[in-house]
């Protein structure tokens, strides 16, 4: 077995953004790791380490050499091979090229089994590991990718990377691995942090690496993590209850912006708790990267927590820094909202019509008067509300986007709608109107919490749904690869947020939505976009079912009825597939007879059936279609999907029986028909429920 020794790669830079090196650090393992089996070398357990100046991977246990290889393969047999005059035929030399030899390099020889076949034989012999890393570690540094970051070059080579490299640091046990790229070559060294351990440090080995980063003032990303971790909770327990907040994305930015995290607490003045809290910490968040401190009520301190990437003896000097800029910052959002307050909300209105919504679509004022239009019919016609609160709906929906105008908005992008509440409540609105507004734009993601009030969420709807109808309006519906008016996810949203409303009026919605277009100007094929619009949500539905568990066969079979109100296609996809689950053997043998009867019928005669000449099983069908006919009318009136289905089942005795006593296809033309008219009777039964054949087929 060849000697192994551990492998070090460390890719030394200026600082990193946060993204592109958590990008970085998913391709790094793999495209080593890659390497190493593509050259033949075996390894153990790789390792990624990642600070903002460099990238490096350990590979425990690299084999210093590849194993040699002695590979023998088994052509065609020798008569297949070579012709009468012992020249190789075209199977001998494919076989031969498909081994990387001729087939003058073929050897014939009698196998285990006495016939004779043609065998390839090649030796692969050791090599050393040295060069093949050299050329592995210049391929992974300049394979990385930066996506939506452009790469740099530096000096006078033509070499990119995210920043300019300053160092490599290559080693295979204690002995340098040769790597060049752009004008860095690698050696034994790596630089410790800026100001806690300046300047270059020797690594004498792999398994050293991490101890002379620490010894340096560098800790690795999971080490950098816990730090903050642990300081956030002590200041947590500090302050009896109280919570830090740390959204993920600007965690994770923090930690891949210091090498030797120290958490300090900073506080701001007690006159900015008058704005705004979500304005206060957006700015504290997005602009410098502090935590907001929240006390035990959850309401928002005066104290913030800041992360430090210098010596602790200058925590002092760092909190009074930051406290003097995040001043600055809040001063402004206090501007901001306070110079919005000085005009009622109304007044912001007439500017959206400088604000494009889309192109072909008009502006943002536009968009607000279709809302205004729309958003009483989803009160009146889903959310059965009363009158006050239908007015309130149209209100709501009227100043909703009013904000987006607002200097605050402007400054903090992510609050809108989140502002306008607190104008609208400013301004006098009622309590209602301003919760809609403030809750227009949920539900922004799956899982995420619906407007509070029923007033919220008719504007919501209205502004997904007028987004929605809008696009197929135009002819421009999401695809694969674009989206950008996030049309998929106000689909999702219309679909959670219907799906417990008290009644069902997607359908008229759909064409509320549409009239509102019109009444504004828009030209569209309007039997074309009622088309593309239902086909959309019935994909969202579908795809929602099979996420709860329904099989995509009871997808198939529910959408075929073209229902798209999301309670009642959920109600009846989950009806379908508990009755599949409960009686299998049943719900298969009604599908495949189901599926045979549909295939028979022959619509353009017509239900009228002659009971005159029907024989016994006949007659017992015709009886139980009569029954199951007005079973399944009474359950779908009462929305008893189960009960609907529960009459439909009841239709396999007599419709198995019908088959195995009787011939369809008889050749006396009225009986034939007769009995054809039966079977469009059966299926007639079924049409509105599910196309209970779509079980049948195989997938």
């Amino acid at each position: 077995m060849a000697e192994t020794r551990d492998f070090l790669l460390e890719i030394g830079c200026e600082e990193m953004p946060s993204a592109p090196l958590m990008n970085a650090v998913k391709q790094l393992g793999p495209l080593v790791t890659r390497g190493l089996d593509e050259a033949g070398l075996s390894y153990g357990a790789a390792r990624v380490i990642s600070t903002p100046r460099r990238l490096a991977v350990i590979v425990e246990g690299v084999a210093c050499q590849t194993e040699e290889i002695h590979e023998v393969r088994r052509g065609p047999a020798a008569q297949i091979a070579f012709d009468e005059s012992g020249a190789p035929t075209k199977a001998a030399e494919g076989f031969a090229r498909k081994f990387g030899a001729t087939a003058a390099d073929l050897v014939r020889r009698v196998d285990d089994d006495g016939r004779e076949y043609v065998f390839a034989e090649r030796n692969v012999p050791s090599a050393p590991a040295m060069p093949i890393l050299s050329a592995l570690c210049e391929r992974v540094i300049g394979s990385l990718e930066w996506p939506n970051y452009r790469s740099q070059r530096w000096g006078s080579e033509h070499q990119t990377f995210v920043r300019p490299i300053r160092w490599i640091c290559a080693l295979l046990g204690s002995e340098v691995v040769p790597v060049r790229y752009a004008d860095v070559t690698s050696g034994n060294t790596t630089r410790g942090h800026r100001v806690l351990g300046p300047g270059e440090h020797v690594v004498a080995e792999p398994a050293a690496y991490e101890s002379v980063l620490e010894s340096a003032g560098v800790l690795s990303e999971e080490r950098r993590r816990t730090a903050i971790a642990e300081g956030i909770a002590a200041v947590e327990a500090a302050r009896g209850g109280a919570h830090v907040d740390t959204p993920r994305k600007v965690l994770d930015e923090v930690v891949n912006l210091c090498e030797w995290p120290t958490v300090l607490v900073g506080t701001f003045d007690e006159e900015f708790l008058e704005v705004p809290h979500e304005i206060i910490c957006e700015s504290m968040l997005s602009n410098q990267r502090y935590f907001p401190i929240y006390d035990a009520d959850g309401n928002l301190t005066r104290e913030f927590v800041v992360v430090s990437n210098t010596r602790p003896r200058n925590s002092a000097r760092v909190i009074d820094g930051n406290e003097r800029v995040v001043r600055a910052r809040l001063d402004d959002a206090k501007f901001f909202y306070e110079e919005d307050l000085k005009r009622p909300l109304e007044d912001y209105l007439p500017r959206l019509g400088e604000v494009t919504f889309q192109e072909k679509l008009g502006t943002m004022l536009q968009k607000a008067e279709r809302m205004e239009r729309l958003a009483p019919e989803v009160s009146r016609r889903s959310l059965a509300l009363d009158d006050e609160h239908v007015a309130m709906a149209g209100r709501a929906a009227r100043l909703a986007k009013a904000d987006l105008v607002t200097q605050a908005v402007v400054e903090f992008t992510s609050q809108q709608g989140v502002m306008g509440g607190y104008y609208a409540a400013a301004a006098g609105e009622p309590a209602e109107v301003c919760e809609a507004i403030r809750d227009q734009y949920r539900p922004r993601f799956a899982g995420d919490d619906a407007p509070s009030g029923p007033v919220g969420v008719a504007v919501a709807v209205s502004d997904k749904l007028d987004t929605i109808c809008g696009m197929f309006a135009i002819d421009q519906p999401p695809t694969g690869s674009s989206d950008p008016f996030a049309v998929r996810r106000s689909a999702i949203g219309v679909i959670a947020m219907l799906r417990h409303a008290p009644a069902d009026a997607l359908d008229e919605l759909v064409s509320a939505s549409l009239d509102a277009y019109a009444a504004q100007g828009l030209s569209f094929d309007r039997e074309k976009t009622v088309e593309g619009v239902r086909a959309f949500f019935l994909g969202r539905l579908g795809s929602i079912a099979r996420d709860e568990g329904v099989s995509p066969d009871t997808v198939e079979a529910v959408s075929s009825v073209g229902v798209i109100d999301p309670a009642e296609f959920l109600a009846r996809a989950h009806a379908l597939e508990d009755a599949r689950r409960e009686d299998r053997s049943t719900f298969e043998d009604l599908a495949q007879a189901y599926a045979r009867a549909a295939h028979l019928a022959d619509a353009s005669l017509g239900t009228a059936v002659d009971e005159a000449p029907l024989g016994e099983a006949e007659r017992a069908l015709l009886a139980a279609c009569d029954a199951g006919s007005r079973r399944v009318s009474e359950a779908l009136d009462a929305r008893d999907f189960p009960g609907a289905l529960s009459a439909l089942a009841e239709l396999k005795g007599p419709i198995d029986r019908f088959f195995d006593d009787v011939l369809v296809m008889d050749e006396d033309t009225a009986v034939r028909e007769n009995r054809l008219r039966l079977l469009n009777r059966f299926v007639e039964v079924f049409v509105g429920v599910a196309d209970i054949g779509a079980l049948s087929r195989k997938k």
